[in-house]
């Protein structure tokens, strides 16, 4: 076989393997960058929702989520928890219940000017507005996205070993969330 072949058929197996991985990292960035301000300096909010963002970039790129999604669930981490600050004042505290009523209007009007199509927003939309709903789980981005949130939630609560137990057999569905799960927070306890 000659060379130049053996080049293509290289060149073919590399673009294979990563055409998972090529997400639009420019608007990943600049929602990231974004976030970061509306966040004016809170240090909690900023960490948290970047270890979210961390955790499901982590996930999707391992379950080799298609490009899109692998884009839709980075921005969502991102912009997850929109609506702390807000519920912070109105209420009092961040309630998951709250976070996703308010948060669907405040992510509606940051993604205004985010360069995503249409339906990717309305999607980013609907994850924020619905984050905190285990029992409606409608696709990878969804999945990816609470077990993100929970890896990072079960350590800033922090959530007791029968809630970590509890998640990891009945809603963790990935086999990278699971096994980040039991790495981070179940091998030693078994």
């Amino acid at each position: 076989m000659p060379a130049s072949d053996i080049e293509a058929l290289i060149q073919a197996e590399r673009s294979r393997r990563t055409d998972f991985m090529e997400t639009d990292s420019r608007t990943v960035t600049e929602a990231m960058v974004k976030m970061i301000a509306f966040s004016e300096g809170n240090m909690h909010d900023i960490n948290h929702f970047m270890k979210v963002w961390g955790f499901a970039h982590t996930i999707a790129t391992e379950e080799k989520a298609e490009p899109k999604i692998q884009e839709t669930v980075e921005i969502a981490a991102i912009i997850h928890d929109i609506a702390c600050p807000l519920c912070r004042k109105k209420y009092g505290n961040t309630n998951g219940k709250h976070q996703e009523e308010e948060g669907v209007i405040l992510a509606r009007d940051f993604l205004k000017d985010v360069n995503v199509p249409e339906k990717m927003k309305e999607r980013i939309v609907y994850l924020v507005g619905h984050h905190h709903t285990l029992d409606q789980i409608d696709g990878p981005d969804y999945q990816i996205l609470i077990e993100a949130d929970y890896l990072v939630n079960a350590d800033e609560a922090p959530f007791s070993m029968e809630n970590i137990r509890n998640m990891h057999d009945r809603v963790f569905r990935t086999e990278t969330g699971k096994k980040l799960l039991e790495e981070i927070y179940l091998k030693h306890e078994l």
